[in-house]
């Protein structure tokens, strides 16, 4: 049975004093049937870490060296001193706007699973691959190029989002039943690599634009595990009530 879970992504968002109020704001308040995880701008993970109970907490990125000359980066060392459980790799933004490979992602994702930091790695295509229909070749790729070589020892331990960039800031909507499909053939693909049995296990995210409005819908489909959420996490009574929710659906 796949634990549901419900990650925000703050992205460059909450100084620390905000931060702080809204980690007090959740504490208990959130269900214990539901993995709530806020993935929070590094220089603020550790006074998270140190107020969160029930609250899990992540990183968005992760360097895949260890230490380095690597200006501005941080790396798995530091994440594991900071005992952040989860961290973010492959997010769309990095992809896009610092030319973040598959090959890349795929040394952290090793690198990761090597300090017992949990990856949710994102995968999805943008608007022209979608409307020249190549989604699932893209997504194919993304998927395997990412796995390449990574052995799974505990399936609960690696979580994959699925992230509709096409729908993203350009109007156009992705339906519960797109975001099905798409989660649905990500399964598939990681059955095709790890086999059915983990496959089944492993949990998937949906990372577009989900909200307390239509997380119920959502999760209500046999392959949507959760989602890795934006806007609908920076405030804590909506984080709240999305939380709430998807327990209520998944129950």
């Amino acid at each position: 049975m796949r634990k549901p879970m419900l990650a925000g992504n703050w992205k460059m968002n909450k100084t620390r004093d905000e931060a702080i109020q809204f980690v007090l704001a959740v504490e208990g308040n959130l269900p214990a049937s539901i993995d709530c995880v806020v993935c929070a701008p590094a220089i603020i993970l550790r006074d998270i870490v140190k107020r969160a109970e029930t609250l899990k907490v992540g990183a968005q990125n992760m360097n895949e060296n260890e230490s380095g000359a690597y200006t501005g980066e941080i790396s798995p060392v530091m994440l594991k001193d900071t005992q952040v459980e989860y961290v973010i790799l492959g997010h769309s933004e990095r992809r896009a706007y610092y030319n973040e490979t598959n090959e890349k992602i795929n040394a952290k994702i090793k690198k990761a699973l090597e300090f017992e930091l949990k990856p949710i790695v994102c995968v999805g295509e943008v608007l022209e691959e979608r409307e020249t229909g190549k989604t699932y070749d893209v997504l194919k790729e993304q998927v395997v190029k990412a796995f390449d070589g990574v052995t799974i020892k505990n399936p609960a331990d690696v979580i994959i989002a699925y992230e509709p960039v096409w729908a993203i800031g350009t109007g156009k909507t992705a339906t519960t039943e797109v975001a099905e499909d798409a989660c649905k053939f990500i399964r598939g693909v990681l059955a095709d690599i790890f086999g059915k049995a983990v496959a089944d296990e492993l949990r998937i995210l949906y990372g577009g634009s989900m909200k307390p409005s239509n997380v119920g819908e959502l999760m209500s489909e046999p392959d949507i595990d959760g989602g890795l959420v934006g806007g609908a996490s920076l405030k804590a009574d909506s984080f709240i009530e999305l939380c709430t929710t998807a327990a209520k659906v998944t129950a």
